[in-house]
């Protein structure tokens, strides 16, 4: 353990010398900070997405929000899933051109969206996407973009 906080030390002042006013600043304790996290659990029963962010701080922010899963005939595939890919702006190519504003896709052909059809939002409405408010939409696709696809998991639950 004194081998270690030599190191450190000898670290530190190297840092300083360039310029580096704290160990942090040089990245000396990045390997023991917290990695930034982002799920969402989307509860089908429930009709609600539950997100929660850590950052690389480990402070929480979490939100709920009423979603509209899979009507009859068009399940939401239930699963533990990472986003795929973003879109901004996407149209539906099944769905004659359907507005899907903030799209995280997620598993084939589905994604998380906003929609315009908040009136249904808490009740099984879609053909499979999950959809929530645009202001929701636009917040978790930008959460997804800030912490990255691979940090994200979206766990899809009865």
């Amino acid at each position: 353990m004194k081998a270690f906080a030599k190191i450190i030390a000898v670290a530190a002042f190297a840092a300083a010398a360039i310029g580096i006013s704290t160990p942090s600043e040089a990245g000396l304790f990045s390997a023991f900070q917290p990695k930034p996290t982002v799920v969402a659990k989307i509860s089908l029963s429930q009709q609600k997405l539950y997100l929660n962010v850590t950052d690389n701080r480990g402070h929480r922010t979490s939100y709920v929000w009423n979603v509209s899963t899979g009507a009859a005939g068009y399940a939401t595939p239930k699963g533990h899933y990472r986003p795929t890919w973003l879109d901004k702006d996407h149209k539906s190519s099944q769905y004659e051109d359907a507005p899907m504003p903030y799209s995280v896709f997620f598993v084939d052909g589905i994604a998380v969206h906003g929609t315009q059809a908040t009136a249904k939002l808490g009740q099984r409405a879609s053909h499979g996407c999950v959809r929530l408010a645009t202001e929701n939409a636009a917040t978790f696709f930008k959460v997804v973009q800030a912490y990255g696809k691979w940090n994200t998991k979206i766990i899809v639950t009865d």
